[in-house]
């Protein structure tokens, strides 16, 4: 399984985009608090996510909390600061969790954190001209590498609502 990390949450917006991804790729999402948002309806379906009731997701008081109830599986950390590019990890066995951390918006994931996992520390490449992407892109770009590593594994290919021949047929 897949899993979705986001610590410390600040933008509403960037969160609904992630639970959008999640339940597009069957991917749980874990939160760790604090969250600079109220995790309501409400304010969800303000941020975009029209999908809430389809996403599997947890909520945690802090980092410890989330590590004591995921002790199993390989954690995998983003930060602007890794020297390894997100392509250059094995994820293609389905049968493990995966885990893949994301820090808040404002400052990343904490030094203190970090330097316990410098091996599993990654950075997505881009240009001298921007310091980060934004969070919601970064998590979309790594859930679809792993996704493409793992054959894509119970996605769907086709279209489900208007089949599979829609761009064949004549009609408009």
């Amino acid at each position: 399984m897949n899993h979705i990390v986001l610590f410390e949450p600040e933008i509403p917006q960037n969160t609904g985009n992630i639970m959008r991804t999640c339940v597009a790729t069957n991917t749980r999402l874990h939160l760790i608090k604090p969250l600079g948002f109220v995790l309501d309806d409400v304010h969800l379906k303000r941020s975009g996510v029209n999908y809430i009731d389809k996403l599997e997701y947890f909520v945690y008081e802090n980092f410890e909390d989330f590590l004591n109830q995921n002790s199993e599986g390989e954690y995998y950390f983003f930060t602007r600061y890794g020297h390894k590019p997100h392509t250059s990890f094995n994820y293609s066995n389905v049968n493990k969790d995966l885990y893949f951390i994301f820090g808040k918006e404002s400052t990343g994931l904490p030094k203190d954190i970090l330097k316990h996992h410098l091996d599993r520390c990654m950075r997505i490449p881009m240009s001298e001209n921007v310091r980060a992407l934004n969070l919601s892109n970064c998590c979309a770009i790594v859930i679809y590498e792993v996704l493409r590593q793992q054959n894509y594994n119970n996605l769907l290919f086709d279209e489900p609502h208007k089949g599979q021949d829609y761009l064949e047929r004549d009609e408009i």
